[in-house]
């Protein structure tokens, strides 16, 4: 499953290539509890067809059918076939509308609805998205036109001095090394999570076996296969075969690259010896090893594949969404912390009889 924003961006520009008649609509404000972040974006087109999604579901269904009955020529006075520059429609203004659309208690949001895109500034735009490039599309209000320009990093939707300005990027990346059962798991969470997922080992016996539809399959030394992943901002390394001659010198090119993540699985022991082996052999230190987690994952009390998946996959979406997790999330600290309870116990078991 690809970065959302481009699926609906390339399904806007199919239809209005076609010479369908159809509209974006981009969250712009929200007030409280809102089910879509700002910037979120959706496309509609006139037969009804829909792709993304601006709130729960109930916001999507009055847009379909006030403008599908407008395209119809059966729209309600003052909703005709919709055109023209781009406008504003609030929902969830008050506590009746609320109810009715399914917002939260409290919310509100505000959509920008832009009215038959020009087709070719699209295509430009889907066609920077699908070469990696992070680009900001710039909306005047008065008149629509729209600007496209190269982003240097992301930025939140703005809105001021007649213009719309929001970024879209390129999907987020993920590389996993290692292709036995947790990476399964990993791979078909991170894929439905808008991942590009891409999964590498040498090793055939493990590469075989391998069955998620979606998720690129390669056999290059995964040190090799960093260096021409040329991972960024938007991409994640994780190392998971418990191999040091296949993690160790993937994770060492990562660490030197941009990549938001970069971690690799195995218990406290094992992090520590691999800490330990990339100072006393690789010449890194302590500080550059800051970036580099492990063990790997919230604490959740996971043992089984999937469950150390769900915990994995919970870290790295903490991570991209710029989410610092509470330490005693961590599963070294949780685990240390655990340690510590039993001694403590015995501890005063011992004071106690000795007291006695």
């Amino acid at each position: 499953m690809e970065n959302l924003d481009v699926t609906v961006l390339r399904a806007l520009r199919d239809w209005r290539q076609a010479g369908k008649r159809a509209m974006l609509a981009t969250v712009v404000r929200t007030w409280g509890s809102s089910p879509r972040p700002i910037g979120s974006i959706m496309a509609l087109a006139e037969d009804g067809s829909v792709v993304g999604s601006v709130s729960g579901g109930c916001i999507e269904d009055d847009l379909v059918y006030r403008h599908t009955q407008a395209y119809a020529g059966k729209g309600e006075p003052g909703h005709q076939i919709p055109s023209g520059p781009p406008s504003f429609v609030k929902y969830g203004v008050t506590a009746d509308e609320a109810h009715r659309f399914g917002l939260p208690c409290g919310g509100t949001l505000e959509l920008l609805l832009e009215y038959d895109p020009d087709p070719d500034t699209l295509a430009a735009l889907v066609r920077a998205l699908e070469a990696g490039r992070l680009m900001r599309r710039s909306v005047r209000l008065d008149d629509g036109q729209v600007s496209l320009s190269e982003a240097q990093a992301p930025e939140e939707l703005s809105l001021r001095d007649n213009l719309l300005v929001n970024i879209f990027g390129p999907e987020y990346r993920m590389l996993l090394i290692g292709a036995g059962q947790l990476t399964e798991y990993l791979a078909t969470m991170a894929l439905f999570s808008g991942f590009a997922v891409t999964v590498c080992d040498p090793r055939e016996e493990y590469r075989g076996a391998w069955s998620v539809a979606g998720a690129k399959l390669v056999s290059d030394m995964p040190d090799d296969l960093v260096l021409a992943f040329k991972p960024d901002r938007r991409s994640c390394v994780v190392a998971l075969t418990h191999d040091p001659k296949l993690d160790d010198l993937a994770l060492l090119e990562a660490l030197k690259t941009d990549a938001f993540y970069v971690g690799a699985i195995g218990s406290r022991r094992n992090n520590e010896a691999r800490h330990q082996r990339m100072i006393e052999h690789f010449g890194m230190t302590a500080a550059d090893l800051q970036r580099l987690r492990g063990p790997i994952g919230v604490y959740i009390g996971s043992k089984t594949p999937p469950e150390i998946a769900v915990s994995v996959m919970a870290e790295i979406l903490a991570a991209k969404n710029g989410v610092t997790l509470p330490r005693d999330m961590e599963v070294a600290q949780a685990k240390n912390a655990q340690s510590i309870l039993p001694n403590q116990a015995e501890a005063g078991i011992v004071c106690s009889v000795a007291r006695s």
